[in-house]
């Protein structure tokens, strides 16, 4: 069984008798070490990279906090309009009183804009950053006729067992921001399928948005910006990785390279060396040619019919489909 470390947590300030109280369990034991070896390993390989959760110390989460106010990136304010618009009629295909798991929740502001419209009986976070869950938690407890409030502590880009908190009852399940494009298509299939299977009532299902596939050149530039804050955001995973291994990645040395991959329906991200570089990574020597890359992140983009193909692949049926006036942006809700 995985190590389970369960809390109760009272919001400050509140009294014996008014508190609103969350429940937080902490279901992620990371292996530190064979985590940097890992780390390691992909940076020396012939073709190197990275995983893109080292872009998110404090100054990457910064970056990327600033990255969707660019022009260029539009998903999140796309999928959010989607759902300011659509709300009422998303909302009356998931119906009332669910228990709502926030997969990925972060600050937990995309989840709570539901909470009016869907009366939530229970509320589900899951986030691998405990301070970001606990204060998001907190946040909530103090909102008026809060649900019951839960948090899991957990990676489940690794492993989806949501069973510590999950409870048997009619459920959404929660995937905004086109976060499933981080997966490649079959592992989103394997994803959907390990989502579906904690849906033990008849009445449960799936809201998701996914980003549409669209013309090159826009893709490029969300992914590009003007700015250089995408660029930014990239070049700051060096300085993690120097932090964390202690080898002397000069920034420098390095530049962003973002782009659309047509033939494989996914945006890449690579760090891409300008002149020939060797760096030390844990003792050992990795040359670079100019022009060499590090492959740190790719977004797959999906037309809705490609999309409907894989929830229903994983089990998912009667995807309902909502989406903004140039179709830039896909708003699934399935049924199990």
């Amino acid at each position: 069984m995985p190590h389970r470390l369960v809390t109760t947590h009272r919001t400050s300030g509140a009294t014996a008798d008014s508190a609103q109280s969350f429940t937080l369990v902490n279901a992620l034991k990371l292996d530190a070490k064979a985590e940097l070896d890992a780390l390691a390993k992909g940076l020396l390989a012939p073709a190197a990279s990275l995983s893109p959760k080292y872009f998110y110390d404090a100054l990457g989460s910064t970056l990327y906090n600033a990255i969707v106010l660019t022009d260029e990136y539009y998903p999140t304010r796309t999928e959010a309009a989607i759902f300011d618009t659509f709300r009422a009629d998303i909302a009356a295909a998931i119906g009332v009183g669910k228990q709502f798991v926030d997969l990925g929740s972060g600050d937990s502001v995309k989840a709570e804009k539901w909470f009016a419209s869907l009366k939530p009986s229970r509320y589900v976070g899951v986030d691998i950053s405990e301070s970001a869950l606990t204060d998001a938690l907190n946040r909530l407890a103090g909102i008026p006729d809060a649900p019951e409030l839960v948090g899991l502590v957990t990676d489940f880009s690794r492993v989806v067992d949501l069973t510590a908190v999950v409870e048997k009852r009619p459920s959404v399940f929660f995937y905004p921001g086109s976060s499933i494009g981080n997966f490649s298509p079959d592992d989103a299939v394997w994803f959907l399928k390990q989502i579906r299977a904690h849906c033990h009532d008849s009445d449960c299902g799936l809201l998701i948005g996914v980003d549409a596939k669209k013309d090159k050149a826009r893709l490029d530039a969300a992914y590009d910006d003007a700015l250089g804050v995408t660029a930014a955001f990239n070049l700051n995973a060096l300085r993690n990785v120097n932090r964390l291994l202690g080898s002397d990645f000069d920034v420098a040395d390095w530049q962003h390279r973002g782009f659309y991959n047509e033939a494989m329906g996914r945006i890449e991200m690579h760090l891409e060396a300008k002149r020939a570089v060797q760096v030390r990574v844990r003792g050992e020597l990795r040359a670079f040619a100019a022009g060499e890359r590090i492959h740190t992140e790719n977004s797959y983009k999906y037309s809705p019919e490609q999309f409907e193909a894989i929830l229903i692949e994983a089990g998912f049926q009667r995807p309902q489909l909502w989406r903004d006036e140039k179709h830039d942006f896909n708003v699934f809700y399935a049924n199990s």
